[in-house]
């Protein structure tokens, strides 16, 4: 891949998951002050302010970890590996919109559980491409398995 070509790779990875956070954050923020805020939530629930930095620094990581597996030999590992990313990042978008727009607390469950799935088997398939690439996962996973949990306990709570 020639420079020029690696640098719109390299920006369009980027844009891809900070456009599938943007679009689906536009969707969902209007149900924080609402729905949101009215619902039961433990004690140790984040303030409200955490979420957008810490998801776009997920987003811009995840979207370096995808130019390095994107800008490798194409190879059926490096392709399979970034189709798992395409198919995890759909199930991203989906989650806010199950849970913030549709307030279906308990399918949002079962989504972000199989989104966990597909984050881990990006990870491993990543690690078969390029390993630096998976380690730039383990805080999207670390994050998501601490939002699984959250979501299970407002599920039970309300």
């Amino acid at each position: 891949m020639t420079t020029p070509k690696k640098i719109g790779a390299f920006f369009l990875s980027l844009l891809i998951p900070l456009a599938v956070g943007g679009i689906s954050g536009f969707f969902t923020v209007s149900a924080i002050p609402g729905w949101y805020q009215t619902i039961q939530k433990p004690t140790w629930n984040p303030p409200n302010w955490v979420f957008g930095p810490v998801w776009t620094t997920l987003y811009v990581l995840m979207g370096i970890a995808m130019y390095l597996v994107w800008t490798r030999p194409c190879t059926p590992e490096r392709q399979g590996a970034l189709y798992l990313n395409a198919i995890q990042l759909v199930l991203n978008f989906f989650w806010s919109l199950i849970f913030f727009n549709l307030h279906a607390i308990g399918t949002a469950l079962i989504e972000i559980g199989v989104l966990w799935v597909l984050i881990v088997w990006t990870m491993f398939a990543y690690d078969k491409v390029y390993k630096p690439a998976a380690w730039l996962l383990l805080p999207y996973i670390v994050w998501v398995t601490f939002a699984t949990i959250l979501n299970f306990t407002i599920w039970r709570l309300n």
